[in-house]
């Protein structure tokens, strides 16, 4: 992406030729002498212009060289090439005569280059490719010029394949040679290739980005300091670095907390180009991507790349894996290396506004100053702008607008200021999650954020501890050690998370307790919420020596169901956030408006406000729209909000005991309300939740468990018959595009979940025991998941039918079915027992049955639509064209499962090679004897496809009889 020709090249690259204006002496020209013209390059902007064309020069060279070297039947000097010719020969679309437009237009050559997210194996790649097409000019050249027709015909033939196959190579063997002169007198061509290492890239500056200035720093003739309003805003950003990489009231008494430029690390990272169809937001498209542990590295040779100039580089992280931080300290960093980094933190300007009135917005916010965008860009000299648009997701969470096109918006207006002479950089932050929503330019790369390594999360420990050696030492604390943190790697390997659990230690050592016996994930999480609650109540309220432990938990106990609710709202909607608004509505609908206390919970929405911001792990995001500051909150981590949830379930559920004093079938004597209001709308069904409310269960007295399993089943059989709906203005699932939740799809949630608890609370449940009213209990069973399939999205589905496992048995009373929670890993379910099916007593022997509507369950496989019974449906279908009447002809074997004819069939057909003789005869023979229940046609279809695949020869499959 070379284009320095048509923008007006500065008169240092015309410099690097030579007289002689060939491309072999402008080539070597430029090798040689890059160094002294580089020196004398006025700013970054010039400097990188330079590094580029002179890039582009010895790819081109590389070739010609290769060419020279050839002991080829014609000579380069032969051929005495123009340098309009030469220009042709690489693919040039200019056709200079002249010193510097020949120069101007070699240097525009539009050859492959190195970017920092690439191999350079990569890289050679393309250019191979970009040989192989030079080559191929060149040979049609040369055969207008019947250079060959002198030779014989065999030379010929060997000098054209040479030039087809082996100059390439030769080549790029050139090129990498080239190269590697370069680096020695320019360091940028090693940032933009791992290839070549740099020296600064194996000191300790790698674990800050305080690295960025080292690397880049003095690369240029001057570094001019920064003025005016530049200068500004870079001691606003230079600032950041002194303050504490969280706010020290969140900790305990005496605790240090460090400033961020004690303890800021170098994360590991991904990076890719987006390109295709998939993009950033799926787990899959990383995967060919590797980890990589040089940031400092790829940042300097991103900063230095030409192609930055021409798109974002777009920063992806869960939260708390330090993407706002990244800014903040490149912003803090990059003054002194020749760039102007202007921080941007999209939660805090205008979301109508163009994007220049939004950096300018944010310099006044910085500096007090009210500079327009070109007055800034004159006070920088010759600094290169950098962009660092942080929370692009804030955007998208926060407002009813759309601002998919942001990235590409960003773009735009990078190519503008090319096209205006002020080549700029941008880097724009975004959650994972959302990264599906945005619209992507050309050219634009992703870096995603790795959570740290142990060696990391060491790292951290010791500075921690040394920043709090004192307080530890004056409150006889043990130090946070690997051992205490290793258990708990989940939230230790995001860096927001890891500081909230050295806090958690701090107040006295919790992480320590019981090495022998230490707490699992579900008492962390309460014992982290419940001390931070604890912390905050006794820092808003009067000392805590004036309120008592009993009044203190209780307190804490409302903050937390107070959050939980908050938790409600996000999973009930679906998604990682909600809106200020939203949550309004919620709280304002289950506990109105008043300042009274309803089912534990306190009311006023400010207040609620007002504590969610206390507490660090929950993220709060901004926007400004219309004057309006448009809020949302998330978990910094999605597993505190699954946690709440079902910490609240359980509550709500197990509290039903208190309302209920007896167990009599009177439905008016179950208040229900709350948990159904709170149930209907999302399953709990995802392994994380059910890991959290298996082990909270667990701390349920057995007795208790199974008066709440009775309680529940009865529940669970009444729930259908609710007249009214409780707390009718409680919504969650309505929006634009999500109209509000069918009754009877409420209704098959809240079933849903009431199952799944009751299978938590029993390990093990029949289905008459669920559907005791019931005369057939696998009918039953089967018409109660279909309500609940029917309100689950596919999703849901997955989640919830993977989670459970169903075994079907036999009562004096009939067909029963005994459900369990899965564990372990997923195995293949137990054969279908036809005779189960169809109520038939299993072993009653005989020579089966037949019915005649396999056509029937064709057709109700396709009216049905759904995504699983299309696949069974499409890869079944050549079963129903051909073995139709198979599918309903039953099988029977005295003491044995009944099987349709068609499953014997195919497993013959399919499967005998993994049959001992034995027991292929024995199918066979079933099959044979089964035909009888069959029409003519088909049994002649069947013989014939019998005798064509006789069994498989001796030593083909197993060899005993089982």
């Amino acid at each position: 992406m070379l284009n320095v020709a048509t923008g007006g090249v500065s008169d240092g690259i015309v410099r690097i030729a030579d007289a002689q204006g060939s491309v072999l002496a402008l080539g070597r020209g430029a090798v040689l002498g890059i160094g002294r013209h580089l020196g004398r390059a006025d700013g970054r902007a010039a400097r990188t212009e330079l590094l580029h064309a002179a890039h582009t020069v010895i790819v081109v060279l590389a070739w010609f060289e290769a060419l020279e070297e050839r002991p080829l039947p014609v000579r380069l000097e032969d051929l005495r090439l123009t340098r309009s010719e030469q220009l042709a020969l690489t693919g040039s679309p200019h056709a200079a005569e002249h010193g510097a437009a020949f120069t101007r237009a070699l240097a525009a050559v539009d050859a492959p280059s190195p970017t920092p997210h690439r191999p350079f194996e990569a890289v050679t790649d393309q250019l191979r490719r970009w040989y192989e097409a030079f080559s191929a000019r060149f040979l049609d050249f040369a055969e207008g010029l019947r250079v060959w027709s002198a030779q014989t015909e065999a030379a010929r033939d060997q000098a054209q394949r040479v030039i087809r196959t082996e100059l390439p190579r030769e080549a790029i063997r050139h090129y990498e040679s080239l190269y590697a002169r370069l680096a020695q007198e320019a360091p940028e061509f090693g940032f933009w290739t791992t290839q070549i290492e740099h020296q600064a890239t194996r000191t300790e500056v790698r674990r800050s980005l305080g690295g960025v200035t080292e690397l880049l720093a003095g690369l240029t003739r001057t570094v001019r300091p920064l003025t005016d309003i530049a200068a500004a805003l870079a001691r606003s950003s230079e600032a950041v670095l002194t303050r504490p990489v969280l706010d020290a009231s969140s900790g305990p008494e005496g605790i240090r907390v460090p400033a961020l430029r004690e303890m800021y690390l170098d994360p590991d990272f991904r990076v890719r180009e987006v390109a295709g169809t998939s993009g950033p937001a799926t787990e899959s498209w990383w995967q060919d991507a590797p980890v990589r542990q040089d940031l400092t590295v790829y940042l300097a040779g991103a900063l230095t790349s030409a192609e930055a100039a021409g798109a974002p580089l777009l920063v992806l992280g869960q939260p708390g894996a330090g993407k706002s931080v990244l800014t903040r300290v490149l912003a803090a960093r990059l003054p002194s290396a020749g760039f102007m980094p202007v921080r941007v933190p999209l939660r805090d300007v205008s979301t109508e506004d163009d994007l220049q009135s939004q950096i300018e917005q944010a310099v006044r916010t910085a500096t007090g100053e009210r500079p327009s965008w070109p007055e800034l860009i004159r006070s920088a000299g010759g600094a290169v702008p950098v962009l660092l648009l942080d929370g692009f997701d804030e955007l998208l969470q926060t407002t009813g607008v759309h601002h998919s096109d942001f990235l590409i918006r960003v773009a735009r207006f990078q190519q503008r200021e090319v096209e205006q002479g002020r080549p700029i950089r941008a880097l724009v932050t975004s959650r994972i999650a959302v990264a599906d929503r945005a619209r992507y330019p050309d050219g634009l790369v992703a870096l995603r954020l790795e959570p740290f390594r142990p060696e990391q999360i060491r790292r951290w420990l010791d500075l921690w501890n040394e920043a709090n050696a004192d307080c530890f030492a004056a409150r006889e604390l043990r130090p946070l050690t690997w051992g205490a943190v290793e258990r708990h790697l989940a939230l230790a390997a995001q860096p927001l998370l890891l500081t909230m659990l050295a806090l958690y230690d701090a107040a006295d050592n919790a992480l320590h307790r019981g090495s022998d016996n230490p707490l699992d994930e579900t008492e962390l999480y309460e014992e982290l919420l419940t001390s931070f609650a604890l912390r905050e109540i006794d820092k808003a309220g009067p000392s805590p020596a004036a309120v008592p432990d009993d009044e203190a938990r209780a307190r804490a106990e409302r903050e937390l169901q107070r959050l939980s609710l908050v938790a409600f709202a996000l999973h009930n909607r679906r998604r990682q956030w909600v809106s200020a608004a939203e949550l309004d509505e919620d709280l304002t609908a289950l506990l109105g408006r008043a300042s009274a206390e309803t089912s534990g919970f306190r009311t006023p929405i400010d207040a609620a406000e007002v504590t969610l911001g206390r507490f660090f792990f929950v993220q709060r995001a901004q926007s400004v729209r219309d004057g309006r500051v448009l809020a949302t909150y998330e978990f910094l981590h999605a597993t505190f909000g699954e946690y709440l949830v079902v910490r609240l379930a359980l509550h709500v559920l197990t509290s039903l005991l208190t309302h209920r004093p007896s167990l009599s079938d009177a439905r008016n004597s179950i208040d229900d309300d709350l948990a159904y209001t709170l149930l209907s709308h999302a399953p709990l069904s995802s392994r994380q939740m059910l890991r959290f409310a298996g082990a909270m269960v667990r701390g349920i007295p057995a007795a208790e468990r199974d008066r709440l399993a009775r309680l529940l089943i009865s529940v669970l059989e009444q729930h259908g018959q609710r007249t009214q709906e409780p707390h009718p203005a409680y919504r969650p699932t309505r929006s634009p595009s999500s109209p509000r939740m069918r009754t009877s799809a409420r209704h098959g949630v809240y079933g849903a979940n009431l199952v799944l608890v009751i299978l938590l609370l029993r390990g093990r449940v029949t289905a008459g025991a669920l559907f005791p009213l019931w005369n057939d209990y696998g009918s039953a069973w089967h018409r109660h998941v279909l309500l609940w399939r029917s309100a689950f999205d596919e999703e849901q589905w997955t989640d919830f039918a993977l989670s459970l496992s169903v075994r079907r048995t036999w009562t004096e009373q009939g067909r029963e079915l005994e459900i369990s929670l899965r564990s372990g890993a997923l195995e293949p379910p137990e054969p279908v027992d036809m005779n189960w099916l169809y109520g038939h007593l299993r072993g009653n022997g005989g020579a089966g049955w037949s019915r005649t509507y396999w056509d029937e369950l064709r057709h109700k496989l396709d009216v049905s639509g759904g995504t699983n019974d299309g696949v069974v449906r499409h890869a079944i279908d050549p079963v129903f064209a051909w073995l139709g009447p198979a599918v309903t002809t039953f099988l029977t074997s005295p003491g044995e499962p009944a099987t349709s004819l068609a499953h014997d069939l195919l497993k013959l057909l399919l499967g005998a090679a993994d049959l001992s003789p034995g027991e292929r005869a024995a199918l066979r023979a079933r099959v044979l004897h089964g035909l009888g229940n069959a029409p003519s046609d088909l049994q002649d279809r069947i013989r014939r496809l019998l005798a064509e695949r006789p069994d498989p020869p001796p030593g083909t499959g197993p060899t005993n009889d089982a």
